[in-house]
């Protein structure tokens, strides 16, 4: 695992406010860093959950396509292929 990172933001204004209501005894939150996280891995999920979504509607593509279209190969075929970029 890597070792823990420290990061230092500073933000004013309406986005302070905004923290600042989620933040606190009223808020959802304890502090702000258990804020951060939350919204770290709230992005990293979505970012998977796009990821695995894009996969899926290649894959829904490819199997999709007539069988017929589907070439047979080996696996020398498809490293050179690869190789090739």
């Amino acid at each position: 695992m890597n070792k823990p990172m420290t990061l230092n933001v500073r933000i004013s204004g309406v986005l302070s406010d905004f923290v600042a209501a989620h933040v606190g005894d009223d808020g959802a939150y304890e502090n702000v860093s258990e804020y951060v996280r939350d919204l770290i891995r709230r992005d990293k999920e979505r970012n998977e959950r796009d990821m695995y979504e894009r996969l899926k509607a290649e894959l829904t593509h490819a199997f999709g396509e007539p069988e017929s279209s589907y070439a047979a190969l080996d696996a020398d075929s498809v490293i050179a292929r690869n190789r090739r970029g």
